[in-house]
């Protein structure tokens, strides 16, 4: 039998107590959630913004809910409310949805930009370019209710290490780079259950593990 609260205490004994670890919570039950609440964890991550919401709405509120799937812009209001960090953001556009959602509610929600470092089309992203020619844009300034604090990126779902290891040393210098110009800039988000170690090893700050928690996603 699945033993969630092991499984938590596994992982953290695993990562440096300043890498921030995202349970990643897609697909599972609230019974399940709670036994890894139980066991200490406060950050949990979802891909779907109204799971992640009827979620909320039934735990208990000292969790840190963060969005790590892809956004639509539409959808972006029913999180707005709650939402602590939204991973993907991928263009100005949905960066000002988020604003415009925020002001609403007199929040600022925390974003980090998507940079795409997958050799996959399904995976989502900007560009290095894209990403320093935004933070250095005027409009960004103008969104007051939110806050760009880090970069996030996907890599590609492969067992090669060396593959691995090149697309994590790619967004690791980037966010080297950025972080230079913009101090604001504390997170790098990258690493899930197969490859969290690797990317410790090149900088992570921050890691999604979803199976080494909860075991296989559910699908249904």
């Amino acid at each position: 039998m699945l033993n969630i609260a092991v499984n938590i205490q596994t992982v953290k004994a695993s990562i440096p107590e300043e890498v921030t670890l995202v349970a990643v919570s897609k697909t599972k039950s609230i019974a399940e959630i709670m036994q890894a609440y139980d066991a200490g964890q406060r950050v949990f991550g979802e891909n779907k913004i109204q799971e992640m919401a009827a979620k909320w709405e039934d735990m208990p509120k000292d969790i840190e809910w963060h969005m790590i799937g892809h956004v639509q812009r539409n959808k972006v209001k029913y999180m707005a409310p709650f939402v602590s960090l939204i991973h993907a953001v991928d263009s100005f556009k949905l960066l000002n949805e988020i604003n415009k959602q925020a002001l609403k509610h007199d929040r600022v929600i925390e974003c980090l930009l998507q940079i795409k470092i997958a050799d996959e089309e399904s995976k989502f992203g900007m560009s290095e370019i894209e990403a320093t020619a935004l933070l250095d844009s005027e409009e960004i300034k103008r969104l007051e209710n939110v806050k760009v604090t880090g970069l996030m990126g996907m890599a590609t779902f492969t067992d090669n290490v060396a593959q691995l290891t090149e697309e994590f040393s790619y967004l690791s210098e980037v966010y080297d780079k950025l972080n230079t110009q913009h101090p604001d800039l504390q997170i790098l988000s990258m690493g899930m259950s197969g490859d969290y170690a690797l990317a410790i090893e090149h900088g992570s700050t921050m890691v999604r593990v979803g199976s080494a928690i909860f075991g296989a996603r559910n699908y249904a």
